[in-house]
């Protein structure tokens, strides 16, 4: 078959807007044109995003809807500015557990949670529904999120399209077949593997310098073989102690791409202290800037920073470090600086960049160079080497398309404790598989029961990506054990009643995590007996996800048995809301509920301003959620209490601006 027959009419298309396109684009656009999906897997920096463009070009004119989602919610804040430039803002909405802009626009922008609840609750507004852009399509791995992911594509109407995007899917054929599997339509699977800028991987250590991974294990290996690694030793009995290799420092590496002119950088570290621990090493020993850039840095700075927060520590130091062309960015600093770091940035102000690994998800913005303090991370379980997947998300972001001829990521390596053969493994290829997360929740289980007939429930079921692998594999599903466990529960808890939702049943239906527990407190009188503080503190309490070093002062403890009290009376809630994490949100929601001043949280507790705001955000989203839920019932006085609480605390930095 000719190429020119293969490519169909859209041969034909060699430019796109001012675009010449790619034949990876070429093809992908040709499958669209035939109302296929579409699997793209292309590095990054290729050009994905034109496909959605054109697939959003096409369908706006159609009067089609066309859905954007993102992994998380900078991404979808991003994408909204650049459409809403593009196409209009009467054209482009956003919706995320935070916002709600424009929700009938025919370009829709949103988180994937929010795409696959309105799907399981049968939102009316997708019938006009054409094409769901996933960005990130790897996040279905997410050991907590992915199975959001699997149920987006397993409930989505027949007549939708997919365009799922990622920089790597070594199994993409896998995954295509999949979807065809479950959605009875074809899709197509485009591979780009060639970067736009070639990408130059380097580690670097203490008495080598700037080498490669196989010179150093050689390196390695020789001196462990020869005992040349043993540079003193004593003895003790029969014990030898060995003194230990110096660890390369990253001020060597940044004076390394100073002189073979390689800035800017990001600089990876997977910790916030120590970001910012480098940038301030960094800033006593460089200054990058020159007196014209550092007055627009600061003008930049005031005219985004609000007045009252330029007194916090941490806004102070990171005006330090800024005006001499460095930045942190990580999860932990208010949204403001976020966006402050990553505007400067863009403007070519910023020569190194010392963040954590959300930087690289989704935003564009290369960089010359791409360091890694170490390629090590702390999972929340142990510390573990970067899988492939992980090593390459932030390697591609080396090397600017149209700038520079090559990329380069550049590791240092603590040669005491490396693994060489593990490093050269997962540097050298990304080979990690999309693999299924999916879990049965009790919201789909209920959306389930009150949406599909009972012989449509095991099919649906028996639709997600692990049922289809082991399948193919030839091993056991228990799948609907899962489900006939989850129905009898709720069987006995009175949701479900005769195969049909109680009033309960059809409020937790918009309930999406803590379905039951939320469900209990806010169906029964519970909620009444409690001030809107009280509220606040219970909901703040669901929200909050509990790490292990976390901190906060308890305060007056009036509140607090008072919640306790009014729960005792539901078995269910007393047995599944931790008290303890009550006890901890205790002083800090009250302070903010009664008025306090942003900075004096601080107080109160060792998170970081970006996690305070996250939290009180996510309280309110779960806010949003009951008062959807009922008005579903038409709970009337439930909606106006769960408002008076949302504006107690929605104000200031925590309410999002746009």
């Amino acid at each position: 078959m000719s190429e020119d027959k293969r490519l169909g009419k859209a041969s034909e298309i060699v430019k796109y807007k001012e675009f010449v396109l790619d034949q990876f684009q070429i093809d992908s656009i040709r499958a669209i044109d035939q109302n296929h999906s579409v699997v793209v897997s292309a590095a990054t920096g290729t050009g994905k995003t034109l496909i959605a463009d054109y697939i959003i070009n096409k369908y706006i004119k159609e009067k089609k809807r066309i859905i954007y989602t993102a992994p998380i919610k900078a991404l979808s804040n991003q994408k909204y500015k650049e459409f809403k430039e593009e196409y209009g803002e009467e054209a482009v909405g956003i919706l995320t557990g935070d916002v709600s802009i424009n929700h009938n626009a025919q370009i829709l922008i949103m988180t994937t949670e929010i795409y696959r609840n309105m799907l399981v609750t049968n939102d009316e507004s997708l019938s006009t529904l054409s094409y769901v852009v996933f960005d990130e399509i790897h996040f279905i791995n997410d050991i907590e999120r992915g199975t959001v992911w699997e149920e987006s594509i397993i409930f989505s109407p027949e007549h939708v399209r997919f365009l799922c995007l990622s920089a790597t899917i070594p199994n993409s054929r896998q995954f295509a077949k999949w979807i065809e599997s479950i959605k009875n339509h074809e899709v197509d699977v485009v591979r780009f593997d060639k970067r736009a800028v070639p990408l130059k991987h380097f580690v670097y250590n203490y008495d080598k310098g700037l080498t490669t991974v196989d010179e150093l294990k050689r390196t390695m290996e020789i001196e462990k073989a020869n005992d040349y690694y043993k540079v003193t030793k004593r003895r003790r009995g029969k014990k030898e102690r060995f003194q230990k290799k110096p660890v390369p420092n990253h001020l060597d590496v940044i004076s390394l791409l100073i002189e073979k002119d390689q800035l800017p950088a990001f600089f990876f570290a997977f910790s916030r202290k120590r970001c910012e621990e480098l940038a301030d090493e960094l800033s006593m020993k460089y200054d990058f800037t020159s007196q014209k850039e550092k007055k627009e840095i600061i003008e930049f700075f005031l005219s985004k920073v609000p007045e009252d927060l330029r007194s916090m520590e941490s806004v102070q130091f990171l005006r330090h470090i800024l005006v001499k062309g460095i930045a942190v960015h990580h999860a932990g600093i208010l949204p403001k600086l976020k966006e402050v770091v990553e505007e400067l940035f863009g403007k070519g102000l910023i020569s190194v960049l010392y963040t954590t690994e959300t930087f690289a998800v989704g935003i564009n913005m290369p960089a010359r160079t791409v360091c890694f303090n170490s390629l090590e991370k702390f999972d929340g379980m142990n510390f573990r080497y970067l899988n492939s997947k992980e090593y390459f998300q932030l390697a591609g972001r080396a090397g600017r398309r149209g700038i520079d001829t090559e990329g380069r990521a550049i590791a240092l390596i603590d040669r005491n404790i490396a693994n060489m053969q593990k490093i050269k493994e997962f540097t050298a290829k990304d080979v990690d598989p999309i693999i299924s997360q999916f879990h049965l929740s009790y919201n789909t289980a209920l959306n389930l029961i009150n949406n599909h007939p009972p012989e449509e429930r095991e099919i649906i079921l028996k639709s997600n990506f692990d049922y289809f692998l082991r399948k193919q594999s030839n091993k056991q599903v228990r799948i609907m054990a899962s489900y006939n466990h989850k129905y009898s529960t709720l069987e006995k808890m009175k949701y479900v009643y005769n195969d049909l939702l109680t009033q309960k049943g059809v409020f937790a239906t918009h309930i999406y995590s803590n379905e039951l527990l939320i469900t209990e407190i806010f169906t029964t009188d519970i909620y009444k007996e409690l001030t809107d503080t009280q509220l606040l503190i219970l909901l703040a309490s669901i929200a909050y996800e509990e790490k292990r070093m976390d901190k906060f002062k308890f305060g007056d403890k009036k509140n607090y048995y008072a919640i306790v009290d009014v729960i005792e009376q539901n078995k269910y809630v007393d047995k599944e809301l931790n008290k303890m994490r009550v006890a901890r949100m205790n002083k800090m929601v009250t302070q903010w509920a009664e008025g306090c001043e942003f900075s004096e949280l601080l107080n109160y507790t060792n998170y970081d301003e970006g996690d305070i705001i996250r939290l009180f955000r996510q309280a309110i989203d779960v806010a949003k959620q009951i008062i959807r839920a009922a008005e579903e019932v038409r709970d009337l006085e439930l909606q106006e209490r769960l408002h008076n609480c949302i504006s107690k605390i929605q104000r200031d930095v925590v309410k999002v601006e746009f």
